[in-house]
């Protein structure tokens, strides 16, 4: 048997890289420079900034994308029903162990004290008896609840510290009963939907149904982008493959994730969502502090180096940066350090090599076809495997198979483009197969690829496409040729 691992061209990094835009990136120049260095997707975040901020993010991201001949995705991320508290007259105070505090409803937004604070969400005493723990500031602080009425919410100090102004809440276990969706987040869609959004993600989902409701609302908003379910509730846990099977892709946000459910359960946690996702054949993102030490410091510390490294190695489709880039001293540097794990990460053996679903039926023609090639391709001296693709589905399918062999998705869809460039081991490349005679398509687009370096003489490659140019989802055929050779 051929080995599986040879690569004859340069190394492509294949798990991709999410960035989150903000102040430091606003500069063109940053943002050149990131997309220079890997950007795969940047992420908007609805949460900060006003939304011609965000709109004129993503429009910069483009025409700057564009005018690099890079295919960089969008994904709009929603605010969600963040949970927190209210403000302080002196905008910060410090909570004593043992000491009780008040989470008051009828408080103004800033009129707390060391005593009581005011609190966002207004329905919170309903959510809660006493016993039980809230978290503040991403858990650094811990408040044991010991009475409860209409209004307030008497609380001890279990865990002391520096509060300050609009800090979040959790309820440890989970069991907040705010939406998914707010207000700010209905119009937020619409504003998603007019940028062109290539993915819509939904903060604190529970159920398949907050997706669903995302996606009809981002479909007639005209929103056409994928929907990202963010894994952050206790409850979502519970309904992990209801959510996994709504959502086009997933996001283990850890943050709040790991406060609800108590960061020791987190590891676990975010390798079964990775293991599930891959098996469903849906992407997934894993995000939160994956280089947190950078938004100060010009490299990483070991620790972060080996949670990119574990999250690679375990098959995440993406990494995320948040603050990082967003408001980080070291945009360009954060990314090169990360896509220079990602490379020493994916030479290990399990990132190249895969069972998944070997002894599954397949559900359609298209599936069959994605999974023969990856088959052929892991057990032969492939170069790369070119997929002619009007949706990006066989692309897609073919990225859930773990493997070091470039997969191609050549299409003439700009969307579909952008689309991929979140799949694992998916490169994007122009081609129209529409403007080619029939009987030259898979001649034609191996020459193209050899005119981009891709691929070279004598190379053996796959190419995948249906016979109907032009259909979705008619992926029907696999071929093997070798480069220069006439076919």
């Amino acid at each position: 048997m051929s080995n599986p691992h040879h690569v004859k061209h340069k190394i492509r990094r294949r798990c991709k890289i999410v960035a989150t835009l903000g102040p430091a990136t606003d500069d063109e120049s940053v943002l050149a420079d990131i997309i220079q260095a890997g950007v795969d997707v940047v992420r908007v975040n609805f949460s900060h900034g006003s939304i011609e901020e965000q709109i004129g993010r993503a429009r910069q991201t483009r025409e700057t994308a564009q005018r690099m001949g890079r295919h960089v995705a969008v994904l709009a991320d929603l605010q969600g029903p963040k949970i927190r508290i209210e403000g302080f007259v002196a905008h910060r105070v410090e909570l004593t162990e043992g000491a009780d505090f008040v989470l008051d409803t009828r408080l103004g937004a800033r009129a707390g004290t060391s005593e009581r604070v005011g609190v966002t969400y207004k329905t919170l005493p309903q959510d809660v008896k006493p016993g039980n723990l809230l978290m503040l500031d991403d858990g650094n602080l811990c408040l044991r609840v010991v009475v409860v009425d209409d209004h307030e919410i008497t609380t001890q100090v279990v865990t002391g510290g520096m509060l300050s102004d609009s800090k979040g809440i959790n309820l440890q276990g989970g069991g907040l009963s705010a939406p998914a969706l707010t207000a700010k987040d209905l119009a937020d869609i619409k504003t998603a939907a007019a940028m062109g959004a290539d993915y819509l993600a939904v903060s604190f989902p529970r159920t398949a149904a907050d997706i669903q409701q995302a996606r009809e609302l981002f479909r007639s908003a005209g929103g056409k982008g994928g929907i990202v379910a963010k894994v952050e509730r206790s409850e979502a846990i519970t309904n992990i493959e209801e959510i996994i099977h709504a959502s086009e892709a997933v996001m283990i946000a850890r943050g709040d994730l790991g406060v609800e459910i108590g960061d020791a359960e987190l590891p676990g946690v975010q390798k079964t969502i990775i293991n599930r996702c891959r098996s469903l054949n849906r992407i997934v993102i894993t995000a939160t502090q994956m280089m947190q030490s950078m938004v100060e410091n010009p490299q990483p510390t070991r620790a972060e180096v080996m949670d990119v490294a574990n999250a690679v190695i375990d098959g995440t489709d993406a990494v995320m940066l948040s603050a990082e880039t967003a408001v980080g001293k070291y945009p360009k540097k954060v990314i090169e350090s990360m896509a220079r794990i990602c490379v020493g990460a994916e030479k290990q053996r399990r990132t190249l090599v895969s069972n998944h679903r070997m002894s599954s039926r397949f559900d359609t023609i298209e599936e069959m076809i994605a999974m023969a090639s990856m088959y052929t391709a892991n057990h032969m001296d492939v170069s790369a495997i070119l997929a002619l693709t009007e949706s990006g589905t066989t692309a897609r399918l073919m990225s859930r198979i773990s493997s070091g062999i470039p997969i191609f998705a050549m299409t003439r869809h700009p969307e579909v483009g952008r689309r991929v460039s979140l799949y694992r081991g998916v490169y994007a490349v122009d081609f129209d197969a529409n403007q080619v005679p029939v009987g030259q398509v898979n001649r034609t687009a191996v020459a193209e690829m050899q005119r981009l370096g891709a691929v070279q003489k004598d190379d053996l490659v796959l190419v995948t496409k249906g016979d109907m140019s032009g259909i979705a989802g008619g992926t029907n055929s696999l071929k093997i040729v070798r480069v220069g050779e006439v076919f």
